[in-house]
């Protein structure tokens, strides 16, 4: 089924991370810029995130002996320290989701440009370092995205969906590892229902989510390849929701031969392999 299958580390059968995008009420501000303070309902729903699902999704994950990746718009970094403490306390690997979860392929270059250095600058205020990672908001990645990530510095991007496995995106400037997801494995589908974000779904049991996420999980386990979630707190971090994800992460656990990891140690591993001789991503050229 894989036609260049990536060895993954200790003989494991598959790769998963378990990712999620903190965007609390970034997207909000962004969409209604002047009129997101009276939308007092929405605010609290997305506000969620940060103050309730954070801390929660701190503590659970502690207990299954578990580190993720969370992407976390620059906005967000500066709005909410206490949990990108939280998250950054507890070992996890935060990446850039944007600054106000603006959508870049909607941008200028330069607008695009000034949004990346924004964000930057608000991880290296909160977090210190730069980021290693990038995911553009809505996966609203843009023909000139490529070549800004790479000139500050990025390691890996996790927006795009060409493959089953890592691959390598390359522009003029030079490479980035992709780690690819797709619809299937984000929440938004399941779960999204407000009037003012313009989603109005019918809205799945998690029993339902959770049937589409473990027939992925059970495909890249049997063929070897990578399993990466779209999950945002204010949705798959509510009680019933986020009790399913628990159920689903036991039975991932109970197959066997599961490389569970962050994004950073991911893009390590498929550099590794590269560096090594051991195994060579696929290609592709962006703008194409």
């Amino acid at each position: 089924m894989l036609a260049n299958p990536i060895p993954w580390p200790d003989g494991n059968r598959c790769a998963v991370a378990l990712t999620w995008d903190v965007d609390a009420d970034s997207g909000l501000n962004y969409a209604h810029p002047n009129s997101a303070d009276n939308l007092v309902a929405t605010q609290s729903f997305v506000r969620y995130g940060p103050s309730i699902a954070v801390p929660r999704l701190m503590e659970i994950f502690r207990r299954l002996e578990l580190r993720l990746t969370f992407f976390v718009p620059g906005w967000v970094i500066e709005s909410y320290p206490a949990a990108i403490e939280l998250i950054v306390s507890n070992g996890h690997e935060v990446g850039l989701h944007g600054y106000m979860h603006e959508r870049s392929n909607q941008l200028t270059r330069d607008e695009e440009a000034g949004v990346l250095v924004r964000s930057i600058e608000a991880y290296s205020k909160r977090i210190g370092g730069r980021p290693r990672g990038w995911r553009a908001p809505g996966f609203a990645f843009s023909k000139h995205s490529l070549d800004l990530l790479v000139n500050a510095g990025f390691d890996y991007d996790s927006s795009l969906m060409g493959d089953d496995i890592p691959y390598s995106l390359q522009g003029t400037s030079g490479q980035l590892v992709e780690l690819p997801t797709d619809w299937t494995l984000d929440d938004w589908p399941y779960y999204m229902h407000n009037r003012d974000f313009g989603y109005t779904m019918p809205i799945s049991a998690p029993a339902r989510a959770m049937e589409v996420f473990r027939a992925e999980f059970d495909a890249a386990h049997t063929y070897g390849a990578l399993w990466i979630s779209v999950w945002h707190p204010f949705l798959s971090g509510r009680l019933s929701k986020f009790h399913a994800i628990v159920e689903l992460i036991e039975y991932m656990r109970s197959r066997g031969d599961v490389w569970f990891a962050r994004l950073d140690e991911i893009c390590d591993h498929v550099r590794n392999l590269e560096t090594r001789g051991k195994w060579r991503p696929s290609v592709v050229r962006i703008p194409s």
